[in-house]
């Protein structure tokens, strides 16, 4: 992890957020100090990373950049002795996998690079700044088009065979619910339970602000939601885990149910850190990714210097 303040350098840091549906790019010398940051839509690799290139490459004109930060959608490989490292992985995105993220967007620049996963980036954004300062061991949790988790044991991001994957972790379903998973290699993951796609289906043609706290629907998101928890607990023990993403951005009210589930389904067994919701709301909220990458940079840049 990087510390909590940029390495000294007078030019910025650069960072790509590479989302399944934008790409936010930003150039920044601290998390409220940023110069610039243009968003272009996710298409296809031959379009968005020549668009992301010529933006990075505008900014390298006018400023220059000091490191380079890539925090992609996944799964990916982070693995720097792999022939396929900075690669995008079997995604279900139409024509991305084998997709060479970082070989195409750093070729250029010559600065240090530093590549992980969206949600792993955010974690460590969210540790700089935001919900987790002060801690090693924390989960920043997206619910959105998937499900991702940036899961941080002390002080770095999990590794071995490759990233996190707990959005695909399998869940205990809630009594009578026959749901079809939108996960098309899980019947049971999180992912295929409670994420959009699956909160969209289970809606039936509603729009999610038209159905009120107390509608059914929203239990089988919970307690979803809550089992991906208990494993977390129960498995790494964070100290807080920061949940966002669309799904929760919009439902405020779903937060303080999963901590309730939670609490529930844990059943006195371990006891959770009191001084707040054990659950909370990302501090940096939309910027947790974009920031993200730049923590990524940073910590690039550390090492190089190192």
């Amino acid at each position: 992890m990087p510390g909590t303040s940029y390495p000294s350098d007078d030019r910025p840091l650069a960072g790509v957020e590479l989302g399944g549906t934008k790409c936010i790019c930003t150039l920044a010398t601290a998390p409220g100090a940023i110069l610039d940051q243009q968003t272009i839509p996710t298409t296809t690799p031959q379009d968005t990373l020549p668009a992301i290139l010529t933006i990075l490459g505008q900014w390298q004109a006018q400023w220059g950049f000091s490191a380079l930060g890539l925090a992609s959608f996944g799964p990916v490989d982070i693995r720097p002795q792999s022939a396929t490292y900075g690669h995008i992985l079997a995604t279900p995105k139409r024509g991305w996998p084998d997709a060479d993220i970082v070989g195409t967007l750093s070729a250029p620049f010559g600065v240090p690079v530093a590549f992980d996963t969206d949600v792993n980036g955010a974690a460590m954004a969210e540790m700089l700044w935001g919900s987790g300062k002060g801690l090693a061991d924390f989960a920043y949790v997206t619910v959105g088009t998937g499900i991702g988790v940036g899961l941080i044991v002390h002080g770095a991001p999990t590794r071995g065979i490759g990233h996190s994957e707990v959005g695909h972790i399998r869940v205990p379903r809630m009594a009578g619910d026959d749901f079809i998973s939108c996960c098309p290699y899980h019947g049971d993951c999180v992912e295929g339970l409670a994420s959009g796609p699956a909160l969209v289906a289970r809606l039936k043609g509603r729009a999610p602000h038209d159905a009120p706290h107390d509608d059914p629907v929203w239990a089988p998101i919970v307690h979803g939601l809550a089992s991906m928890v208990h494993a977390l607990v129960c498995s790494t023990g964070p100290l807080r885990i920061a949940m966002g993403g669309g799904v929760l951005a919009n439902q405020p009210h779903l937060l303080p149910r999963i901590n309730a589930a939670l609490l529930d389904s844990l059943n006195g067994y371990m006891a959770l850190p009191d001084t707040r919701p054990y659950i909370v709301a990302p501090e940096l909220g939309a910027q947790a990714g974009p920031l993200g990458a730049i923590a990524l940079a940073a910590t690039a840049l550390e090492e190089a210097r190192a």
